[in-house]
């Protein structure tokens, strides 16, 4: 039942999309790209952002091998 339900949605599609113009296809196609390019930007920004947090950190190693103390807030207390 469960086959023979998805093949007709399978032909249903198709016949679907035979029905429409190359244009409203090119235009799907074109939203589809304008999506993932706008989700794969943002991923970059966040990639970008990371490595520099990584390089500010890597300063911090040479002094805790060198036995300083770790740099941080000042405490208030006086």
């Amino acid at each position: 039942m469960c086959k023979k339900l998805n093949n007709w949605i399978q032909k249903q599609w198709t016949w679907m999309w035979q029905q429409t113009l190359i244009d409203e296809r090119a235009l799907a196609a074109a939203t589809e790209v304008k999506k993932r390019a706008k989700a794969t930007a943002s991923e970059i920004k966040d990639v970008g952002t990371a490595l520099k947090e990584v390089g500010n950190q890597l300063g911090d190693i040479d002094d805790a091998v060198r036995g300083k103390k770790r740099r941080g807030r000042k405490s208030s207390k006086k």
